[in-house]
């Protein structure tokens, strides 16, 4: 990017994330919004003259577009015309990518930010490899689990926190970290070692992370997977990640010496992550034509499925903003399920037949409209086949 330059960037969603990076934009003098892109009444907006409901108009404003709305099914098509138009698209969306990504990637440029799970570790893993490292795992870290929240539990959360029903409920019952570790092993390279994850319960990240690398190397590829904080453990995780890998053997007495332990599984973690701060990292590095941090790959193994919380009879109706309490994702080989309906194109979703708790939801269980999610999720099939 040219010395001086004042890059225009616009953005797509107006939730905590897209909000954020509005005001985190303004510090920086290379960047300046060009317009924001809102499905909400734009009188809702103090600020008006940033704002939009024209694809169009965010279109011909931007030299590049920050996707941060959430919804699959909707910015998939709004993506794919930005591409298309010769614009790069930065997202913080790992359900985007999981399930249109690979397809909206060979439209253009298209990567995950840092400042999620998925881009940190991306970062972390540019960097350990640059030095010689042999990555085994890729792993998230997780607090706290519950499959079956209350509505009146993620109501109140989600005042606490500021953040969406949608959001709060997706992390409570771990649909979140399912979806981030998929995007994590298809965009570098590791598998979902199995159906859901190992996701051991652990009381320390060297223990637990340890135990994940010697699967691995049973396994004999990387994997991507969590450790879950054990309840009674002293100390809680951080809210990062971590890899565990290898290195040649002739280094072990300088690593020790260098703390990171005897070896031959070495944990670096990163113990944090800054959401929308963190993604003017991204846009610089698509600015300055070093392209892609993550993305879906043009050779995808993993997906999450739809598992059904409790019976569900013809008829109802998942809605994306309360889905969460009827169903949940769980990550998984593509090939081993290939009818499996992915969790990105569960919105607006109808029942079509009893399903049964417990119970992973196919193409046959549902009524989904022919959207360019869709179409984005049949091209992700046909290469992981």
């Amino acid at each position: 990017m040219p010395a001086g330059k004042i890059s225009k960037i616009g953005i797509i969603g107006t939730g905590f994330i897209g909000n954020g990076l509005l005001k985190t934009l303004h510090l920086f003098p290379d960047m300046e919004i060009s317009a924001v892109l809102t499905r909400r009444n734009l009188n809702d907006f103090p600020e008006q003259s940033y704002y939009t409901n024209s694809l169009q108009e965010l279109i011909d404003k931007s030299e590049l577009v920050v996707e941060c709305n959430g919804d699959p099914v909707y910015a998939t098509g709004l993506v794919s015309k930005i591409l298309e138009a010769g614009i790069p698209v930065v997202t913080m969306d790992a359900e985007l990518h999981i399930t249109a990504g690979s397809y909206l990637s060979q439209k253009g440029i298209f990567t995950e930010a840092e400042g999620d799970q998925p881009g940190t570790l991306a970062a972390l893993q540019r960097d350990l490899v640059t030095m010689g490292f042999v990555p085994l795992v890729y792993g998230n870290l997780k607090g706290f689990l519950n499959f079956y929240p209350t509505p009146e539990e993620m109501h109140y959360w989600a005042e606490v926190q500021g953040i969406s029903l949608e959001q709060v409920t997706g992390f409570t019952d771990g649909t979140k970290v399912q979806i981030e570790q998929v995007l994590v092993a298809n965009g570098l390279g590791a598998v979902i070692a199995q159906k859901g994850m190992y996701g051991y319960l652990s009381e320390d990240v060297e223990e637990g992370s340890k135990r994940l690398a010697e699967r691995a190397k049973e396994i004999g590829k990387p994997i991507s997977d969590f450790l879950l904080n054990d309840p009674k453990a002293k100390k809680k995780f951080p809210a990062g990640v971590f890899i565990t890998a290898e290195y040649a053997d002739n280094q072990a007495r300088a690593l020790k010496y260098l703390k990171l332990g005897e070896g031959p599984f070495y944990t670096l973690i990163r113990n944090y992550h800054l959401c929308h701060l963190e993604i003017p990292k991204t846009i610089h590095q698509v600015l300055n034509g070093n392209g892609v941090l993550l993305d879906n790959s043009q050779k995808p193994t993993a997906s999450v499925c739809v598992i059904a919380k409790k019976e569900l009879e013809p008829g109802t109706l998942l809605r994306r903003i309360d889905r969460n309490f009827l169903i949940r994702g769980e990550a998984i080989a593509i090939k081993e399920a290939p009818q499996h309906v992915p969790i990105g194109l569960m919105s607006n979703v109808r029942i079509k037949r009893h399903v049964k708790s417990g119970q992973m939801l196919t193409f046959d269980d549902v009524e989904i409209g022919d959207t360019p999610a869709l179409e984005g999720w049949k091209y992700t099939l046909s290469l992981a086949n």
